[in-house]
């Protein structure tokens, strides 16, 4: 059975990072944007970090520019971006894209394993709506819907739960300690 750890990714210098290098932590996978209005999640995401990593968590943060074009800068403009104003010291990786015919195998396997959640409400389901008109990427159900999508993958490599991008990243933290 596939995990995560069969993958291998670019960092922001381009080179191969397999994740297995990450195998018995605890991850939490993030699709990020430097000009969206999630951003401001990156100073959650070092604080959870912050406060986990020395237990085993690793946040592992992957740019993509398919939602509204928000992550347009180079790999070292948002590197330097997150961390003179957000004090990023997680691990940052190469843009990829999370949606369509070049979606990063990752994010496949992610989105496979993770579907989408249900939608329930009339405000969550309207906002769905609107999403799938302004995004060029989100066609499908079990697409990324928007920036900063989450997911949580144990301690195997085996993935736990997807969170919608309005899910703050301190809302997750009962969910980590339970992996921890």
């Amino acid at each position: 059975m596939a995990t995560i750890y069969d993958f291998t990714v670019l960092n922001t210098k381009k080179e191969p990072v397999k994740l297995e290098e990450y195998k018995g932590k605890v991850l939490l996978v993030v699709n990020t944007a430097t000009g969206c209005g999630f951003t401001p999640q990156y100073e959650a995401l070092e604080n959870l970090y912050n406060k986990y990593k020395s237990q085993g968590l690793v946040i592992l943060d992957f740019p993509c520019n398919q939602f509204g074009e928000q992550a347009p800068g180079t790999e070292e403009e948002i590197v330097t971006f997150c961390q003179l104003k957000y004090k990023v010291s997680f691990p940052q990786f190469a843009k990829i894209e999370v949606n369509g015919e070049n979606e990063s195998p990752v994010f496949t396997y992610l989105k496979e394993n993770a579907p989408a959640e249900e939608l329930s409400g009339l405000k969550a389901k309207a906002t769905d709506v609107m999403l799938k008109k302004i995004s060029k990427t989100y066609k499908k159900e079990n697409d990324i819907k928007w920036n900063f999508t989450k997911f949580l993958v144990d301690k195997e490599g085996g993935v736990v739960k997807r969170y919608a991008p309005t899910t703050k990243p301190e809302d997750i933290e009962k969910d980590i300690l339970k992996l921890l």
